[in-house]
């Protein structure tokens, strides 16, 4: 158990315990145990979402989802992921006022939390649901999240600047990548807008590169809990900084300062031909430039143009349930709908934009926009590789993004920033 949570346990406790010598009305204790709500009662399920890029379309879905289930309603508060959603969602566990629903990664940050996580195995979508997503959320048998959908993560790409550039094939080398932005700057077009105000981007998104390319991901990620394995001298990181060194030399000036916001509504109103990013960013190009021409490239590190032509695959994170929720058996109930359901499935597909992670939906990849009907032709075609920053040692992101950024302000060189990075895997790894 993370120290964070094991010095909160007790206020959260406290909390709990408050709340059951609060009044004297035992039948209420009773109800609440069971599950059950009193005819007439108007049940509340707080959801805590991170997915910022389906705000607006979760929120008419909570209309769809009240007029289905009168005398239940959705409390959905989104919040950007990183920092500002974990460090919201421990504040109010540590106040008592825990989520019913909220999103977790899987792996290790599933271990910080999986005892207070609802037991998922015996719901009716399990049997439905796919390897990959299963896997981050599994322990000792047991299921304790349910996917959100799948994520393809690599460089969006505005098509109509390529061909104003004259740029016809795609690059899948790291050469390649460079001649191509050295086309768009020959045309006058920005080649990347990249946001590198914040960690989240830069630590998870971009460094996960260095770790999916590895031979054995999770051998090397174990070898580096075990010291036998370090970051420095490993071939494939010192690939992946010569594509880090193109991203700076080709985006815009200021991405140090430039949020993730910017960064969309930059790249959907075509000021730069390319930006890091996945399918998730589906539904915020729709609204900001309905019909865009789009596409999705891998992120190429080397010369190895077989084994760069991939992208990075993986669950786009998981809703769990709090085992103490007062409303646990509601919140199953919403969980199962949004799978299961005809209106649930609409809203993953056609509104979220999210490739299923279940055998049980099928979807039109014309419903998944552009980018997520490109990004499903890589998983046909099993041309993917994985998502591993939930593996990484708690705390350890913020410290890479942070290494990241000294290294783009010209603070510290390559050697430098790589030494940082086994430095805060070190340290991270024995709290």
């Amino acid at each position: 158990m993370k120290k964070w949570l094991t010095a909160i346990s007790a206020v959260a406790l406290a909390s709990s315990l408050l709340a059951g010598c609060g009044g004297g009305n035992e039948e209420s204790g009773n109800d609440a145990a069971s599950g059950e709500k009193p005819a007439g009662e108007v049940v509340t399920i707080k959801i805590m979402n991170f997915k910022v890029e389906i705000a607006e379309q979760f929120n008419k879905l909570k209309e769809e989802y009240e007029k289905e289930h009168p005398g239940v309603k959705l409390q959905i508060d989104t919040l950007l992921g990183g920092d500002d959603y974990n460090t919201q969602l421990k504040a109010r566990f540590a106040s008592g006022e825990m989520p019913d629903i909220f999103n977790n990664e899987g792996y290790n940050q599933m271990d910080a939390w999986v005892e207070y996580l609802e037991d998922l195995s015996d719901q009716p979508w399990v049997e439905h649901e796919i390897a990959i997503a299963k896997e981050p959320t599994t322990r000792d048998g047991k299921v304790y999240g349910m996917p959100v959908g799948l994520e393809g993560l690599g460089f969006l790409y505005n098509k109509d600047l390529f061909a104003k550039a004259g740029i016809t094939e795609l690059p899948k080398t790291l050469s390649e990548l460079e001649a191509v932005s050295q086309k768009l700057q020959a045309a006058d077009v920005e080649p990347f807008v990249n946001t590198f105000d914040t960690w989240f981007g830069l630590g998870f998104h971009n460094l996960n590169n260095a770790f999916a390319k590895q031979s054995d991901p999770n051998a090397f990620i174990k070898g580096l809990d075990e010291g036998t394995a370090t970051i420095a001298d490993n071939a494939v990181f010192q690939d992946w900084t010569n594509l880090f060194d193109v991203l700076i030399k080709y985006g815009n000036k200021n991405a140090l300062t430039t949020d993730y916001n910017t960064q969309s509504t930059l790249f959907a109103t075509g000021k730069a031909a390319m930006s890091q990013g996945g399918n998730w960013l589906q539904p915020v190009l729709d609204k900001l430039n309905p019909g865009m021409n789009v596409g999705i490239l891998p992120m190429p590190i080397n010369e190895d143009g077989a084994a760069n032509d991939k992208l990075f695959v993986g669950p786009a994170n998981n809703w769990v349930i709090y085992k103490d929720s007062p409303v646990k058996k509601e919140a199953k109930e919403f969980l199962n709908w949004l799978v299961s359901s005809e209106t649930g499935q609409k809203y993953l597909t056609k509104e979220f934009k999210f490739i299923p992670a279940f055998s049980n939906i099928k979807t039109d990849p014309a419903d998944l926009g552009a980018v997520g009907a490109e990004v499903l032709k890589y998983i046909e075609e099993d041309k993917v590789l994985g998502w591993h920053w939930a593996k990484y040692p708690d705390g350890a992101a913020p410290e890479f993004g942070s290494s990241m950024q000294k290294y783009i302000s010209g603070k510290i060189d390559k050697d430098a920033m790589l030494g940082e990075f086994q430095a805060a895997w070190d340290k991270m790894k024995s709290r």
